[in-house]
């Protein structure tokens, strides 16, 4: 099956794209198609054994409408398929479209003006030149309104020429009803100029008044007119739609600088290929994806990952096209190139996300491709039936016009594909991928949220979080026995432990005589004397003693999830290192989120049951379920919705993949370059659980965008079209003339897409949760503590000397003791504790307590 974007021209409501739908759609060997009136572009999936693309284009053609396969330009690292590409895509288009409009609207005004003028400026008592003024100079006033009129029919030509041909054809878009509307006026125009000369021949002043009175030119000019109008504020609306897709598009570098035979040369980043060695200086955009092979620099990701502080990268480091080195130099080799590169999938993704279709447009889809026939229908019946009850033909003509005028399918059309282009346009931003608008409608309606544990709420990587030394044992001295042993093991809790080491600046010494017991631990001899690390099984083995104080110490760690390493020196015990992967800083205020939304929140997790039991009190979830293999997972899935429930699998996208595919959304989280982009239906670029809160808002938002937009498009139709129609008419006197239609349908469209537009404003909004990091909480958070109370206020104390969990124990501890703090939680990583005070609390006081614990205090706020 082959799939080929084409760009599709003529196309102006919902009932053009409708069209070319339904034409597309009825070709044999045609599986799939798309079709998007904001972007003017068709999405087919075909057999291109039984199909051709040049079919595909010349079935359009004859439907009355112009297709063209999108152009695939050579290796570059923008996405040849996305038409939003700054160099030379959608915008060049929209910036050709806005000049042609602006053309015709400045043509259109300077003859509608002083048309306008003559026709009705009488009425207001403003001075007419004297051979435009009484009878007998009526055949010229009338004639001069009709030559001011050409040059505004001539140059809005399209909309009759595209307007007949659909008409002709069967299909009649919003093109026909101005076509109709706005030629009947001219005709009747035309009728009247010699309905004038031929009440001039024989002296009747009566009929020639009458008729110089309801000419109908200036209507024709400003019903094209003010359509025009509209049109020109619509495509630069529309324009604005794909900014930020062209934002992303320029992120990336024209030029990149290659070595090659030992010489750098400067060339396109077009010719880049993989394998070649790029130079990527302090301040330069990074030209494609790759790996450091030299030296070391900090990258800015934010413009791909929303995280705004520099990561670190080294030589081995992957790095991502389109980031910028903020300091340091380095070479690279290319691994990805063109349109392999992240930022060309992820604008490709964006751009297939804002060309599909949601399921809620199903809805005006079917009724825009009956809409202007009916509209038509409407308007030759409103006609008639004022002309039966006895009504001059200006009058009926004049509802006639109106109706036709006035009706807008495109408003209808514009309210899904805006919204949706607005609202992906604006994940992306944020790093959140979404790659159809049908996974936004359903995200919008999840009630259950299912969270894997590894990698999702915790690092995924384990790190020490205690050090416990035996008495005369310093925490360094342990730490750097214990990593010159574990340097030579390949076991993560063992790299965890060098990691550690080397954070600190610990120097190593040299382990001789190394081996592995399996189902133990490792030994080995440093400066001659054997030392071990293992279980506790180790330890049995060897006959080292294991103290009450020592066993206590391990039963708290694993209480906690931690795994306990014991170190030890010949027969004596050094002490004991605890090893975990770690809650992420913002787990506990995402699963807050959710929960304040109204979502039942689940972890699974394949790990044992006091490992879950801990990250489900640190992070307040409320259900846990342990020891699930990865199918297990996809039958957990599985049977919540058999129970009806919407339900959103966040996860790593690996091993998680068949319960992302059988959740109802599958968000893959902190997977931006891997295998997670081609399987979830939401990407989270970040490792961030709050992004997955923020693309359900999101979603919501757009949804509700969407919902406004189809009920002010349809109430404005339905109360519109029975208005122009003179329905009120007999009871109010209320009717519209043609040029208040043309107005309001102008307005409508505008206003669907203006509407649209503030979704470029969304932000993310979270319950007022104070996070604290993975030492944060015991349990699970009542929904009554999860907003801060106004009567309590906060300080941030810098400390200085925490190394391990005892040490924030002991941080706490000493605040909570302080009279008028109501509570204090200590987060290691940062360095600082959050105290919460109820009274008056001198910060001497805090300072002292800190003190008197061991440590010292580097700055309060």
């Amino acid at each position: 099956m082959r799939k080929e974007q084409f760009d599709i021209t003529g196309m102006t409501c919902s009932a053009c794209s409708s069209r070319v739908h339904k034409t597309v759609a009825r070709l044999a060997g045609v599986a799939d198609v798309s079709v998007n009136l904001l972007k003017n572009s068709m999405a087919v999936s075909f057999d291109d054994a039984v199909l051709s693309t040049d079919a595909i284009a010349a079935a359009v053609e004859k439907a009355g409408y112009g297709a063209s396969l999108r152009g695939k330009s050579g290796p570059s690292s923008a996405p040849s398929s996305a038409p939003s590409s700054a160099k030379g895509g959608q915008p060049d288009a929209v910036l050709l479209e806005l000049r042609e409009m602006k053309r015709r609207l400045a043509v259109s005004l300077l003859f509608t003006v002083p048309l306008f003028y003559i026709a009705m400026g009488h009425m207001a008592g403003l001075p007419l030149p004297g051979f435009l003024l009484g009878p007998e100079n009526a055949l010229a006033y009338a004639f001069t309104q009709f030559l001011l009129a050409i040059p505004v029919i001539v140059v809005n030509g399209k909309y009759y020429r595209v307007g007949f041909k659909t008409l002709l054809s069967g299909a009649p878009n919003m093109d026909s009803l101005i076509a109709v509307g706005s030629g009947a006026a001219v005709v009747f125009g035309v009728y009247a100029i010699y309905g004038i000369g031929h009440a001039l021949g024989r002296g009747d002043t009566a009929t020639v008044h009458a008729l110089a009175m309801n000419l109908y030119f200036e209507s024709a000019a400003m019903i094209l007119s003010l359509i025009t109008l509209g049109k020109f504020f619509e495509a630069r609306a529309k324009g604005r739609t794909s900014d930020a897709i062209a934002r992303l598009m320029d992120l990336t570098p024209k030029t990149a600088t290659v070595l090659r035979n030992g010489v750098e040369e400067t060339i396109l980043n077009e010719a880049v290929l993989v394998g070649d060695i790029l130079i990527v200086k302090a301040g330069e955009s990074i030209p494609v994806d790759g790996v450091i092979t030299e030296g070391a620099a900090f990258v800015d990701e934010s413009a791909l990952t929303g995280e705004s502080a520099p990561v670190e990268k080294q030589a081995g480091d992957a790095v991502t096209g389109a980031t910028i080195n903020k300091s340091g130099h380095f070479l690279m080799r290319a691994a990805r190139v063109g349109d392999d590169t992240t930022l060309a999938r992820i604008v490709r993704l964006v751009d297939e996300a804002s060309s599909s279709k949601a399921p809620i447009s199903r809805l005006a889809d079917r009724i825009s491709g009956i809409f202007v026939p009916v509209v038509i229908l409407i308007a030759v019946a409103a006609t008639a039936t004022w002309l039966l009850l006895g009504h001059g033909l200006e009058f009926s003509l004049s509802i006639g016009i109106s109706v036709l005028v006035i009706s807008c399918p495109c408003a209808l059309g514009l309210a899904t594909p805006t919204a949706i282009m607005v609202g992906t346009g604006r994940g992306a931003e944020s790093g959140i991928l979404i790659k159809s608008a049908e996974a936004i409608e359903t995200a919008q309606a999840v009630d259950t949220v299912v969270l894997d544990k590894t990698g999702t709420v915790t690092e995924g990587k384990p790190v020490v979080t205690d050090i416990a030394p035996a008495d005369g044992v310093g925490e360094d001295a342990l730490l750097a026995v214990a990593a010159s042993l574990e340097k030579l093991s390949e076991h993560p809790l063992g790299e965890a432990v060098v990691q550690e080491a080397a954070r600190r600046g610990l120097i190593l010494e040299k382990t001789a005589d190394f081996a592995q017991t399996p189902g133990q631990g490792i030994r080995g001899t440093i400066g001659g004397v054997w030392h071990f690390a293992g279980n506790s099984k180790m330890l049995d083995a060897q006959g080292i003693p294991l103290d009450d104080a020592a066993r206590a110490t391990a039963a708290a760690f694993a209480e906690d999830g931690k795994t306990a390493l014991y170190f030890a020196r010949e027969k004596s015990l050094l002490g004991v290192i605890a090893v975990a992967d770690v809650m992420k800083k913002t787990s506990r205020r995402a699963v807050a989120a959710l929960r304040a939304m109204g979502i039942e929140v689940i972890m699974l997790t394949g790990d044992n049951a006091r490992t879950a039991a801990a990250v489900q009190r640190q992070a307040g979830i409320p259900r846990v379920r342990a020891e699930v293999l990865p199918a297990d997972k996809e039958r957990e899935i599985r049977l919540l919705r058999e129970q009806g429930k919407t339900v959103a699998m966040v996860g790593d996208g690996i091993n998680d993949a068949p319960a992302l595919a059988r959740a109802d959304v599958g968000i893959a989280i902190g997977a931006g370059t891997d295998i997670a982009m081609e399987s979830a239906d939401i990407v989270l670029m970040k490792s961030d659980l709050l992004d997955a809160v923020t693309a359900v808002q999101l979603s919501k938002a757009v949804m509700r965008n969407i919902r406004q937009n189809l009920f002010w498009a349809f109430f404005y139709n339905i109360v519109g079209i029975p208005v122009a129609a003179g329905v009120f008419y007999g009871v109010w006197g209320l009717t519209l003339n043609p040029m208040i239609a043309a107005a309001a349908m102008s307005l409508s469209s505008v206003s669907v897409v203006s509407n649209a537009l503030r979704l470029r404003l969304f932000t993310a909004k979270y319950a007022d949760f104070s996070d604290n990091g993975p030492e944060s909480g015991s349990g699970p958070v009542p929904e009554s503590q999860s907003t801060t109370r106004s009567s309590t206020m906060k300080k941030i104390i810098r400390i200085d000397g925490m190394s391990c969990g005892h040490c924030t124990a002991s941080v706490e501890k000493a605040l909570r003791a302080v009279p008028g703090v109501t509570d204090a939680k200590a987060d290691l990583a940062s360095k600082t504790a959050a105290v919460e005070i109820s009274g008056a609390v001198s910060d001497a006081a805090l300072k002292a307590a800190v003190t008197d614990a061991g440590f010292s205090v580097a700055g309060i706020q």
